[in-house]
């Protein structure tokens, strides 16, 4: 028994005081109608309607309970309403989940370029290193670094694509010297950075020569997030693997230069996963369509700040010279001992 319709078909005909007319109204038979009411009656074991050959009248259970149906059919406008407008228009709570790297570095100056577009949404913004279960774990879309998804059965949309580079300090590369090619990297202190998107005990470089892979089977230290591991590399404990966007900042500031600055490692996909393309709500869509604009800029922007304030490639070991002979690191002059481990 479809007893929407019923309660439906019963309300017509107590609004229009006959089942003809309510027919009329509903595109339907009369003796459609009247079958739903009757029906509506049975289910209830109450007559709802006082039914004469001139007329029909409500009982009085029949006004109780056109009340509430009228108070259904109502609240049940407004749901239909408020879904189709949330299909239309973006508005309410997103529920957001992302790498924290990613986080940090993108989605938060995303979310604030975002809401100046689109004001009636507001963020649930969870970071976390982890991939997760969108419908189980209540999420409206999860924004991953992975070099290839699973399949989960959710929808994917690639936002970009991010690597990361070798940074040291200054201080280290001052005291230990510089990696002059890949093999040199086993006589140097490793740092490992902790996560389920990289390898911990290799690093396969790509280089111009093509790839190389370098064990890192031991380690004075290692780390679960970028940023940790950005402060271990400025504090002097070693050479590490920081994704382009952690490195940024102190290659700029000088606190962190770049080891091998032709090789890379770990090339990733950066991707927006949802539960579905069908009917998908506004936020949801506008959120994908605005991070697809917004990530490739940034991530483009950072890889040629990065090629900016890297070592230039004139001699062995990625130290370059400037116009007066003088080689430099990150922009500035190179320590003496950099200088010394490259001649």
């Amino acid at each position: 028994m479809d007893i929407l319709f019923n309660m439906r078909a019963f309300v017509c005909v107590a609004e229009t005081g006959s089942f003809t007319a309510a027919a009329q109204r509903m595109d339907l038979t009369t003796s459609y109608i009247s079958r739903a009411v009757a029906t509506l009656e049975t289910h209830l074991r109450t007559r709802l309607l006082h039914r004469t050959t001139r007329r029909i009248a409500l009982t009085e259970a029949g006004q109780r309970y056109l009340h509430r149906c009228e108070q259904i059919l109502g609240y049940i406008e407004e749901a239909e309403a408020e879904a189709s407008e949330a299909h239309a228009r973006p508005v309410g709570n997103l529920k957001v989940h992302a790498m924290t790297g990613i986080g940090q570095h993108y989605l938060i100056k995303a979310i604030a370029g975002y809401s100046e577009k689109y004001p009636d949404v507001s963020f649930d913004l969870t970071l976390a290193n982890r991939t997760t279960d969108i419908l189980d774990e209540g999420y409206d879309i999860s924004v991953v670094i992975a070099q290839e998804l699973p399949d989960s059965g959710f929808i994917s949309k690639q936002l970009g694509t991010t690597y990361s580079v070798l940074c040291a300090s200054p201080g280290y590369v001052e005291k230990h010297g510089a990696p002059r090619q890949p093999a040199d990297l086993s006589r140097h202190r490793c740092l490992r950075l902790v996560n389920n998107v990289m390898a911990l005990d290799k690093w396969l470089l790509d280089g111009p020569d093509g790839q190389e892979l370098v064990p890192v089977t031991q380690t004075p230290f290692q780390v679960n997030t970028a940023d940790a591991m950005t402060e271990a590399i400025k504090a002097g404990m070693g050479i590490g693997v920081l994704p382009v966007y952690s490195a940024i900042s102190g290659l700029k500031d000088g606190s962190l230069m770049r080891v091998l600055p032709s090789h890379s490692l770990f090339p990733l996909g950066i991707y927006a996963l949802y539960p579905s393309r069908q009917f998908l709500d506004a936020k949801i869509r506008t959120w994908v369509e605005f991070l697809r604009e917004f990530l490739p800029e940034r991530v483009a922007a950072d890889e040629q700040a990065v090629a900016a304030f890297s070592p230039r490639l004139g001699t062995p070991g990625g130290a370059g010279l400037t116009a007066n002979g003088a080689e430099v690191f990150a922009g500035k002059p190179a320590p003496t001992a950099a200088r010394d481990s490259a001649s």
